[in-house]
């Protein structure tokens, strides 16, 4: 947001992150984040919560959760590891994509069936060896082949057809709204929308909507069955294989690593962060407004260590994604990406 859109610059989202060169700050993130619990009550907040985003993959957790209520995943023998797979955006490393191929493979489907696209490999490790390999990126490469997947098997499992299962009007499609506008207190059905990079439809919600889904979804018990049991089922896969969530060198696998599986994070594109804690039964959502990566991760660590959510341990763990140091071409330290001063007090 900027001075030109919104001319009073009071009401402009505070800068969550900076970035510094030398001595001085060159660069500067704004942004908003909301800290919710399962009721609704609004434990911490920066910015224009009341704000409609897009929450882009951020909700693959909740979207997971048709795969479980349908039925589909017992029908199908659908495993922890394929869980954690259909809640990913991943690397794309050998392992996602072998697993993806053999669930595939398992529910009579191949790549082909696949309506995410195909793009190289979001790993450097993967994407090189791909490239020695002198091999063309498939869909099982895209770091949303898993939510595609369990979406497939929902499509099978209910008698659906599988051609077009990402068109807004596919069964699938419309259990996935459901459980999104009930979970986030919102009407998807006339929310703005549009189409996310892998092919399905995303809808605007209010960054405090998704903050509440977030804490719904690690507390799940006041929801009716199978939510609930589904809800805790998606927890368990993602804090047994952080891994499959996302990959080598990743934030997300970092974080539910580093916490022990007491963290869940998951990232989405153009700066939206989403996160749950269920031993704490709270969700927290954030947004960046110009959509930076490098802000969103640096703002989630911070709001995590500002919860006491990180021991000294997890901390140290996670120094080089709450505190990126900056490199010339030469390897020399040139600046960092760091918390803005002043936006987060200790507590």
């Amino acid at each position: 947001m900027n001075d030109t859109q919104n001319p009073n610059p009071a009401t402009a989202n505070p800068v969550l992150v900076e970035v510094t060169r030398g001595d001085e700050v060159e660069s500067r993130h704004r942004g908003a984040l909301a800290v919710l619990d399962a009721g609704g009550t609004v434990i911490a907040e920066w910015g224009d919560i009341g704000r409609l985003i897009y929450p882009r993959s951020a909700i693959k957790p909740l979207q997971a959760l048709g795969l479980l209520e349908s039925g589909a995943a017992d029908a199908f023998g659908v495993g922890d590891e394929e869980l954690a797979l259909a809640c990913a955006s991943h690397n794309g490393e050998a392992r996602h994509v072998a697993l993806a191929r053999a669930w595939l493979a398992r529910i009579g489907l191949s790549e082909s069936d696949l309506e995410c696209g195909a793009h190289p490999p979001m790993g450097e490790q993967a994407r090189a060896a791909l490239l020695r390999a002198g091999a063309e990126p498939g869909a099982g490469h895209n770091n949303c082949s898993g939510k595609h997947i369990g979406m497939l098997t929902t499509a099978r499992h209910l008698g659906a057809r599988c051609a077009g299962y990402i068109d807004a009007g596919h069964p699938v499609q419309v259990a996935v709204r459901e459980i999104l506008s009930t979970l986030s207190d919102s009407d998807l059905e006339s929310a703005p929308a549009g189409t996310d990079g892998c092919g399905i439809p995303t809808y605007a919600m209010k960054l405090r909507s998704l903050a509440l889904a977030m804490a719904r979804f690690a507390e799940p018990e006041a929801l009716a069955l199978p939510r609930r049991e589904a809800a805790g089922r998606i927890q368990a896969a993602m804090a047994a294989h952080p891994y499959l969530v996302a990959g080598t060198g990743r934030f997300c696998t970092s974080v539910i690593e580093a916490t022990g599986g007491a963290v869940l994070v998951k990232s989405g594109a153009e700066g939206v962060f989403a996160g749950a804690v269920p031993g704490r039964g709270i969700g927290f959502a954030l947004k960046i407004d110009d959509g930076a990566k490098r802000a969103s991760e640096v703002a989630t660590a911070a709001v995590l260590r500002y919860l006491n959510l990180l021991d000294d341990e997890a901390i140290a763990r996670l120094s080089d994604f709450a505190q990126p140091r900056l490199k010339n071409w030469r390897g020399r330290e040139v600046g960092l990406v760091r918390p803005a001063a002043g936006w987060l007090q200790e507590r």
